[in-house]
């Protein structure tokens, strides 16, 4: 769905949709496991830099949740996570900052992203919510036990009978240091 500033400037556009699994591309390692529901408002303020200077901004406030699975950071296993989470979201025309002075940016204006050709699409403003709404580390389960590093297999499902390896022999001078620690 594409929200286009001229159809916004003539009256503000609420949505309601089920976006199907595969309909937005979250990359490689995330996938949407069921569908992806999303309403809102898409509309059109005009910001006043002058007297003959107006930029249409387009504002996109709604909500959105869905089910994906991601991998386990240890053992790559799929875990379902699901989530749900607001927006407020401001878009400039591309460009239109791009004369202003170099100076630092306040808070709110973080929020701020922007528009190519007078359109939006919803479908690239969900990607990044979700991704930005994903933890950064998903276990499937607290005491995950991960993959073995020399032989690849999952140790949660079966005891690996990978020989341990000699010591790394710069950390020896370490070994005795625990028993020498008084607590």
């Amino acid at each position: 769905m594409d929200f286009v500033v001229s159809e916004l400037e003539r009256e503000p556009v609420e949505f309601d949709l089920e976006l199907p699994p595969g309909a937005v591309g979250f990359g490689d390692e995330i996938e949407q496991s069921g569908p992806l529901t999303t309403s809102g408002r898409a509309e059109v303020i005009h910001e006043h830099r002058g007297p003959k200077e107006i930029v249409p901004d387009i504002r996109l406030k709604g909500h959105f949740s869905g089910l994906f699975q991601v991998p386990c950071a240890r053992c790559v296993e799929p875990v379902e996570v699901p989530l749900a989470a607001e927006f407020d979201l401001i878009f400039r025309p591309v460009g239109v900052d791009s004369d202003a002075p170099e100076r630092s940016i306040t808070a709110p204006e973080t929020e701020i992203g922007y528009y190519q050709e007078d359109s939006l699409a919803l479908e690239d403003v969900l990607r990044e919510q979700v991704l930005l709404s994903l933890p950064v580390r998903t276990l499937c389960k607290p005491d995950c036990k991960g993959l073995c590093p020399r032989c690849g297999s999952n140790r949660n499902s079966q005891p690996c009978q990978c020989e341990v390896g000699p010591s790394d022999p710069r950390w020896e001078a370490l070994s005795g240091l625990r028993g020498r620690i008084k607590s």
